[in-house]
């Protein structure tokens, strides 16, 4: 094989997109490739019939979307860039046995997210579900830190909804009471943990 060979080969495999804040980069529908987020980070929501949003998981760096790719079937979300994103498209056709042993591990630890995220769904307290969350993003793109050393999220009301399983008015609430003790501190747009300890402790309830 020529190095011009080679090097169509490479690009086949794998190709870097990227995309700003908002970008939807996956639709319902047919899948022929996975995907791989780079940089940035990727939300991976559904929709209900009403047009009301649900967070189905967040994909960070070195984490992969778009798995039905691998067995052919037809895609039922949307997956939209929530920070400046760069995402690797990979051919599934093309992955060697090892690229399939990566994939097939990452699978296994979403699948554990997964049950994680159901059980706080049904099992846990909208309050604990938001102080899960919170933790949860804190290690994502949409986190940085204060001159202080806290951790200050960059999050809508809105978007905590979609992501707990419930609606603006009440996640307000929530995080309205959580501020008052001074667990959190919230602004537009963005919320502060400034005590983690517990936050982890609420989630844990």
């Amino acid at each position: 094989m020529t190095q011009t060979q080679l090097n169509n080969t490479a690009r086949t495999f794998v190709d870097t997109v990227t995309y700003r804040p908002g970008a939807v980069i996956l639709y319902p529908g047919k899948s022929d490739m996975l995907y791989r987020v780079s940089t940035g980070l990727v939300r991976v929501h559904t929709m209900d019939d009403d047009g009301n949003g649900l967070t189905l998981r967040y994909v960070k760096p070195g984490e992969y979307f778009g798995e039905e790719a691998l067995a052919g079937v037809n895609r039922a979300y949307f997956a939209e860039a929530v920070t400046d994103s760069s995402i690797d498209v990979i051919n599934p056709a093309l992955m060697s046995a090892e690229d399939n042993l990566v994939v097939t591990t990452h699978l296994v630890k979403t699948l554990e997210r997964a049950y994680e995220s159901i059980y706080r769904l049904v099992g846990k307290r909208l309050r604990a579900r938001i102080a899960g969350e919170l933790l949860e993003l804190k290690d994502t793109a949409l986190a940085t830190q204060t001159e202080n050393g806290d951790t200050m999220i960059y999050a809508t009301h809105d978007e905590l909804a979609a992501a707990v399983g419930s609606v603006r008015e009440t996640v307000t609430k929530v995080v309205g009471e959580l501020s008052r003790e001074g667990v959190i501190s919230a602004g537009y747009g963005k919320i502060t943990l400034k005590d983690e300890k517990a936050l982890a402790t609420i989630a844990a309830a």
